[in-house]
């Protein structure tokens, strides 16, 4: 065991490879839609994105699952399509529709994005984790704040389609037809997805997560090229400023490319999502890598037995080696406060 993982933030020695039990939890989209809290400072703020470019408002959902459940784990409440849209990409939230963006679909559009804006552009972003790590030396002290962008595949994907969609036809094709084109725009992502995350840590954030949604619509060879290199060259990046930073890789419905991504792609804890099995899981990836899931948010949502037997064997097939429990996805909207308050109350007892 290495001097690190003697912190006394659960979550924190967990990501950097110690076998505590019970395990530290955290839930991704924890702090959002489900809180009724939530919904009165989303009321207050306006639209979506004035909500996340607010720091105060921005920290104070960021704390509001902390201080209601107790979780190891504070994520920054933010968006993966900050980084486009600070890089200058048009940027917009439709109610009931997603976020809308300028498509991306040529080399003039691509080259319209201008890096040297990207920290200013984020600047909220960052103001919000110095506020967050200074509420929780105070209020949570063994309560680890973490970072996050997404991956730069999925980011990518929304950048050239333009909204949310069931396969980025445009953006695989794009993949396909012409990789240099494609190419430069991810080489882009990568610098900028860094340098964000970098700038992250140094405000504050102690670990990092790269969400990569839409991973799993790609074929081996374009995982390997689009979301392990890339992965990898943001880890090297990441590195040099802040070497011992844990970040956490979700590739997700990466199936039984997870292994190779375990392997190569850098990260010290990789995600699991809901369609993966566990117990296979455990056995081929190595217990030098922390595991992170992978809760059906519809048993959450559920609740009763249901959450319970779904709980109970994750846990199960966990216990021994570096985890920390969470949900394959993130938290659905019309899930009771309480139901994730006895999912807390059961992780806890081990």
């Amino acid at each position: 065991m290495d001097a690190s993982t003697l912190s006394p933030k659960p979550l924190l020695r967990a990501l950097k490879g110690d076998a505590i039990w019970p395990p530290p939890l955290w839930l991704m989209r924890q702090a959002g839609r489900h809180l009724p809290e939530y919904r009165a400072l989303r009321a207050q703020a306006g639209d979506f994105l004035a909500l996340c470019t607010n720091p105060g408002l921005a920290a104070e959902v960021t704390l509001q699952p902390v201080r209601r459940y107790g979780m190891d784990g504070a994520i920054l409440f933010s968006d993966i399509l900050i980084v486009p849209w600070a890089l200058g990409q048009g940027l917009r939230y439709a109610e009931g529709e997603g976020p809308v963006l300028d498509p991306l679909r040529d080399a003039a559009a691509i080259g319209r994005l201008d890096p040297a804006r990207l920290l200013d552009g984020a600047a909220p972003i960052f103001e919000t984790v110095r506020q967050v790590r200074a509420a929780l030396a105070a209020e949570a002290p063994k309560t680890t704040l973490i970072g996050f962008a997404g991956g730069v595949f999925t980011v990518a994907c929304y950048m050239v389609e333009g909204h949310g969609s069931k396969d980025y036809a445009a953006a695989r094709g794009m993949a396909y037809a012409d990789p240099a084109l494609f190419g430069r725009l991810i080489r882009i992502l990568v610098d900028a997805t860094a340098e964000y995350l970098i700038a992250q840590a140094d405000a504050g954030a102690e670990a990092l997560m790269l969400f990569d949604s839409w991973a799993g619509m790609l074929s081996p060879s374009q995982f390997r090229r689009w979301v392990i290199e890339p992965t990898a060259a943001i880890l090297r990046l990441i590195r040099k400023r802040h070497p011992a930073i844990p970040v956490i890789g979700f590739p997700r419905l990466a199936g039984p490319m997870l292994t190779e991504y375990a392997a190569r792609a850098g990260v010290r804890t990789v995600a699991m999502d809901t369609g993966m099995d566990p117990r296979w899981a455990a056995q081929a990836i190595g217990r030098e890598i922390t595991l992170q899931g992978n809760l059906d948010p519809l048993a959450l949502l559920a609740g009763g037995m249901a959450l319970e037997v779904e709980a109970r064997s994750i846990l199960a097939a966990m216990r021994g080696r570096p985890f920390v429990f969470n949900l394959g996805h993130g938290i659905l909207p019309p899930t009771p406060p309480e139901h994730v308050a006895a999912l807390v109350r059961l992780v806890r007892a081990g």
